[in-house]
């Protein structure tokens, strides 16, 4: 009878010390699947661990197995709601596009904790992408209130107030980015910003300053051919795109931008031969299909839709 009480008493206690053996593992490990199956272990021995639960979360969030940390993330809320909690399973929801979502767990996160800085700026975001673009710069005031020196909040500030077009606001913010971080991303916001309103000159300006603090910024050797080409300076547009195919062989946008610049230049037969480029990485299966519906994911036809289709009905008759 005594082996048996024994045992009774020791089992347990090999079990609840094998569980944190296995959880240590699990935090010590740099391998998310090695992660995840220790982290199992855990839960299989102990089934009410949400340690293990919220770990095993973090790890299939950074394998983008966002649906599976969903479900772990909402097995901890059941038994011991956290602010933590909901703000991973918030940006899970959010990598899914289920801003909504997101946007009720960031909130609660915030409930839980008010100082949770991380969940105001992804909540922040968040209402951009629902559109909600007041609320969002509450958002962003909150942290540059507490914070004043977060050069990237300003910015995303800025790109508020643009799509509420208060331009002045939104020059202020981008300026205070830029007085705080004049990193090569600052130039390319403020310049992408400044493209929107027609201001070429400026966001070329903005977009050659990016690339001189770093060339790597791809974005925008594209970007000065688009402010070239508008201002009708067809030399350095060629110049740009070709630099930007030169970065990567199949950006269509700069092909098109070559093809509509070689156009405009009357440079026809070239012009002919970067379109059909252009339709050939776009749409490879249908080369023959003229209709404009083709480019319907280029910067062209979502940003500058009048002048793509001006020159569209041009191109398509060479």
């Amino acid at each position: 009878m005594r082996k048996c009480i024994l045992i009774a008493i020791i089992f347990p206690l090999l079990s609840f010390g094998q569980a944190n053996k296995l959880l240590r593992q699990g935090l010590k490990s740099t391998n998310f699947n090695e992660q995840i199956e220790l982290f199992t272990q855990v839960i299989q021995l102990e089934p009410k661990n949400l340690d293990a639960y919220f770990y095993r979360g973090l790890a299939k969030y950074n394998l983008g197995e966002y649906n599976g940390a969903i479900l772990d993330y909402t097995k901890v809320i059941f038994y011991k709601p956290d602010a933590d909690t909901y703000y991973n399973r918030g940006n899970c929801k959010f990598a899914l596009q289920d801003y909504q979502g997101a946007k009720e767990d960031y909130t609660k996160a915030l409930e839980l904790n008010k100082q949770l800085l991380e969940a105001i700026y992804n909540l922040a975001l968040t209402k951009v992408y629902l559109g909600e673009f007041k609320d969002a710069i509450t958002d962003f005031d909150k942290i540059t209130n507490m914070f004043p020196g977060d050069a990237n909040v300003y910015n995303q500030k800025g790109m508020a107030y643009m799509q509420l077009k208060d331009y002045k606001e939104a020059f202020n913010n981008f300026a205070n980015s830029i007085l705080l971080n004049p990193d090569s991303n600052a130039f390319y916001t403020r310049g992408i910003a400044l493209l929107s309103i027609n201001y070429y000159k400026e966001a070329q300006a903005d977009f050659y300053k990016a690339i001189e603090l770093d060339k790597n910024n791809l974005p925008c050797y594209f970007y000065v051919g688009v402010t070239h080409l508008f201002m009708g300076e067809f030399i350095p547009a060629v110049t740009a795109f070709t630099e930007s195919i030169k970065f990567d062989a199949l950006d269509f946008d700069a092909y098109l931008g070559l093809a509509m610049t070689q156009y405009k230049a009357n440079d026809k037969l070239q012009a002919k031969i970067n379109f059909q480029k252009a339709k050939n990485i776009i749409s490879p299966n249908t080369p023959n299909d003229n209709s404009a519906e083709v480019f319907s994911n280029t910067y062209w036809y979502k940003n500058q839709s009048f002048y793509f289709n001006d020159i569209f009905k041009e191109l398509n008759t060479l």
